[in-house]
């Protein structure tokens, strides 16, 4: 039960974030305009902020562990792969972006830390888990949701030219080689420069839920629930099933095996529908799905977690 009381306590804020979204929206104090443009402003500074200053503070050498962040970066790699080949099964060829990136990425950075937390008393494996994974998310991200545009007829000499220009000058891409270049160099993090990288990227997930809830449309959403739900049991149960036993199998207990559980079976971050929506894509999948992995995932976590418990593996 205090499991329970733990997962709900961290996905039903970030679910109540997005009906205020759309409940400001029925009150006009949220329009389509502004909403596009607060979605524009996160993918553009807060979120990109947010990924240098979680980056620049690791310290990559203490508790290195290379064998636990092979399998994060790994499995990730194969679970992205995996996906990719089951949306070559909808007819539907305009979703195929949004459905892969939904399917595979976790709110692992922002939920990680903190059920480590609860349960150890300390962030354990979450900063080497985070390593392995979250720089492949988002790298990842921008590739699919680049090469997968709904407008996209095919690959040209053109098209390939404007598909890497387009990542290598991705906000996502270059946040992220910021913090690892800041972190590598060892650079000392001025506390004022801490400070406001933190208040900055702070804004990132509020602003981002609630943009997505005031642009959520039930009826598309409706019109897309097949994808949306397949991409949900996926994402909560599809990938732990397949990647835990491996996990167990390799030894992993305790500290490791609760991050890769967090890595594998957390709700779909927000970042996704941001990066949807700023990447030519409709959004309309990514967020049904968002909002369905955050609203299931405090019970599918907390089963994961009795299981993991009942075995004697955590």
């Amino acid at each position: 039960m205090d499991n329970l009381i733990f997962s709900l306590n961290a996905t039903v804020p970030i679910f109540l974030l997005m009906v205020l979204g759309l409940f400001f929206r029925k009150l006009n104090w949220i329009d389509e305009e502004f909403a596009t443009k607060m979605n524009a402003f996160v993918f553009r500074v807060p979120l990109p902020v947010m990924l240098f200053a979680d980056l620049a503070k690791v310290d990559f050498k203490s508790a290195w562990n290379g064998k636990f962040v092979l399998f994060c970066f790994t499995a990730t790699l194969l679970s992205i792969i995996l996906v990719a080949l089951f949306s070559l099964l909808w007819k539907d060829k305009t979703i195929q972006g949004e459905f892969i990136q939904a399917s595979y990425r976790s709110s692992a950075a922002i939920l990680g830390i903190a059920f480590i937390q609860n349960i150890y008393g300390n962030t354990g494996m979450a900063p080497l888990m985070i390593i392995g994974s979250v720089p492949l998310y988002n790298i990842m991200a921008v590739i699919v949701l680049s090469f997968f545009q709904p407008e996209q007829k095919g690959l040209d000499s053109k098209v390939l030219k404007k598909t890497l220009i387009g990542i290598l000058t991705n906000p996502i891409i270059l946040g992220i080689v910021a913090g690892f270049v800041w972190s590598a160099l060892k650079i000392p993090m001025p506390q004022i420069l801490n400070k406001t990288a933190t208040s900055i990227g702070a804004t990132a997930t509020p602003l981002g839920l609630m943009a997505m809830g005031a642009m959520f449309d039930i009826h598309k959403a409706l019109g897309k629930a097949k994808p949306a739900v397949t991409a949900t049991f996926i994402k909560l149960i599809g990938l732990c099933t397949l990647f835990l036993p491996i996990a167990v199998l390799l030894g992993f207990r305790n500290e490791e095996l609760l991050a890769i559980l967090v890595m594998l079976g957390s709700g779909t971050t927000v970042a996704c529908y941001v990066m949807s929506r700023n990447m030519g894509h409709e959004g309309v999948l990514t967020s049904s799905v968002v909002m369905l992995t955050t609203l299931f995932s405090s019970f599918t976590v907390t089963g994961w977690l009795y299981i993991l418990k009942t075995l004697g593996l955590i």
